[in-house]
């Protein structure tokens, strides 16, 4: 964590599985801020990770798609966008 950046106390509802877990972690607030950064991190970037996209981005994804492909990876299985120009 940098130094010099003041931290703010963030607390959300866990069901007892999830503390318990989380109590046997050495240091359960480090673990918890990468986490949520990993997960942030590989959000969409169209939604955000709200799985919704509103009326003006379906209108761009619509435009975009229309020029590229989503297909599966034949190693990974991953999803892709290829550009079919």
């Amino acid at each position: 964590m940098a130094s010099g950046r003041k931290l703010e106390v963030v607390s959300f509802k866990a069901e007892l599985p999830l503390v318990e877990a989380l109590e046997a972690m050495p240091n359960r607030s480090e673990f918890i801020r990468n986490a949520l950064l990993t997960a942030l991190d590989g959000s969409c970037p169209l939604c955000g990770g709200s799985g919704m996209l509103n009326a003006s981005q379906r209108r761009h994804w619509d435009a975009f798609i229309k020029k590229h492909k989503i297909k599966r990876c034949k190693e990974c299985k991953g999803l892709t966008i290829s550009c079919e120009q």
